[in-house]
């Protein structure tokens, strides 16, 4: 069988003989066609989860550990944001506006590191890229610990802001990352039924993160300052575990290539990487152009949520603020800031926990049974639901519960579609397609967010729920794209069966 594989700093044609293990034919019985007796202890406890065949389970383990501690690392440095921005004035401009032209300014720096992201694609091999990569986001890290306000220094002009970028960013680009790794390491088959397994290692790394936050700031054993620090442990033991997936997996790893598909966005050779590749990558087929769309509202969409979340939050803080008798100065600053601190990691943890629980239990069977069709279409059906229920009432509990519903639906089972949907397409596109989209095009999602507080507060001064309506109107634009994307992905996917009978 023709397969794809990354070595050195490229991506080249290799011949290797097919694993009937991974034969979609294969699953004809309750076992998935192998014999149980063949699976070790470990293999036949994740049976709970997704289908294991034997040999699978020490991978698994490892790429659930490692994305578990990206996401741990993750969400002991988000909270921080939050708090941070909340005391980040800016005059003229309210606290929705500073987070959302905040969120725009990540879209015009990712266009930059995206193309100079691909340029290293093509130098460095994966583990290389992964390491350094990471290793860079730690010395961010430490050099952030200095800038905190109230530690080393006062409070630093514009530094919060800066720490908001390069959180967002943070998030998108490393957890990409790794997922575009994870797409390459596994073939669409193998990738169907392991990816919603090691997604549980997200969820459940977001949650205790956001758990272990709480427990350990208040009992005093971690200072709010050391959270920066502490996170850069995980993201040591990360690079770890991706260097021995690579020597135990890299052998294999790579995607059919097909002869005879010329139409396939599989086929599609990346242009050489400039700053604007990534921007232009998606004019190369439908299939990635469709994907850009899909990113481009699914962000779109749950931005303009979170600003909306924030403005009542803070709508929330200044009547507590100015019932309690707290005048400008730093006690209301202090306020807000734990305020909005202690609000964001409580949703958090249930964002997660809920998350956590559809991830183990849902994902992998609606994946199974419903097919990648019903794993992409109901992170939008939920939200047109949710912001229709939040346009009627836009108050607190209810934007909360309803904002709890549709980010722990994308932490899990839209999570899951965002990286089923690339296993068909070759491991050249991954590595240039995936991260563009999934950083660039997940930030231009933003910007447009921004775009809407800009007209939306100045020019056309909408209410809360008038932005709820907006927002379902751009939930049904989504449903449409979403419709577009499942039948391309069913074409890559007839593709890629097609090249491993050859």
């Amino acid at each position: 069988m023709t397969t794809l594989r990354r070595e050195s700093s490229r991506v080249s044609i290799c011949i290797v003989p097919y694993n009937s293990a991974h034969s979609l034919s294969g699953n004809n019985s309750a076992t998935g066609g192998h014999d149980m007796t063949q699976l070790s202890t470990t293999e036949r406890f994740l049976r709970l989860f997704t289908e294991v065949k034997p040999g699978e389970g020490r991978t698994a383990l490892m790429m659930f550990a490692n994305v578990f501690l990206i996401l741990l690392a993750y969400y002991f440095i988000k909270p921080l944001r939050d708090g941070w921005i909340a005391i980040s004035d800016i005059q003229g401009l309210t606290k929705m506006e500073v987070k959302a032209y905040s969120s725009f300014a990540q879209s015009i720096l990712l266009l930059f590191i995206v193309g100079w992201y691909a340029r290293l694609a093509d130098r460095w091999d994966r583990v290389t890229l992964f390491t350094r990569a990471t290793l860079f986001c730690i010395s961010n890290m430490v050099i952030f610990w200095f800038l905190q306000p109230n530690f080393f220094f006062d409070k630093l002009p514009l530094t919060g802001i800066v720490y908001y970028l390069w959180v967002g960013m943070f998030g998108v680009f490393v957890v990409a990352q790794f997922w575009t790794f994870c797409a390459d390491i596994y073939t669409d088959e193998r990738g169907k039924r392991m990816l919603p397994f090691i997604a549980i290692g997200a969820t459940s790394g977001a949650a205790t993160g956001s758990w272990m936050v709480g427990q350990l700031v208040d009992s005093g054993m971690v200072p709010t300052e050391l959270l920066l620090l502490v996170a850069t442990a995980p993201l040591f033991v990360s690079i770890l575990l991706v260097r021995a997936v690579e020597q135990r997996e890299g052998h294999r790893a790579g995607l059919v290539e097909e002869a005879a598909d010329q139409d396939s966005a599989s086929d599609t050779p990346p242009e050489k990487a400039s700053i604007w590749s990534g921007a232009k990558l998606v004019l190369v087929s439908k299939f990635l152009l469709l994907a850009a769309v899909v990113t481009l509202l699914t962000n779109w969409v749950n931005t303009n949520g979170e600003n909306l979340l924030f403005r009542v939050v803070q709508e929330t803080l200044a009547v507590q603020a100015q019932q309690q008798g707290l005048e400008e100065g730093r006690p209301l600053l202090t306020f807000v800031r734990d305020g909005t601190t202690a609000f964001y990691g409580n949703f958090y943890f249930w964002v997660n926990s809920v998350a956590l629980m559809l991830q183990a239990f849902i994902a992998s069977r609606l994946l199974k049974y419903g097919g990648f069709a019903a794993i992409l279409l109901i992170l939008p059906v939920i939200a047109l639901m949710s912001y229709t229920v939040m346009a009627l009432l836009p108050v607190l509990a209810v934007v909360k519960m309803m904002k709890v519903a549709e980010n722990a639906t994308d932490y899990s089972l839209n999570n899951t579609s965002r990286h089923v949907l690339w296993l068909p397409v070759s491991s050249a596109m991954k590595f240039h397609g995936k991260p563009a989209i999934d950083t660039l095009y997940v930030r231009l999602g933003d910007g447009l967010a921004a775009i809407t507080v800009l007209l939306g507060v100045h020019l056309l001064a909408l209410a809360t729920e008038e932005f709820f309506v907006f927002n379902v109107l751009l939930v049904l634009c989504w449903l449409l794209a979403g419709v577009l994307l499942v039948r391309e992905h069913r074409r890559a996917s007839d593709a890629a069966l097609r090249g491993m009978t050859l």
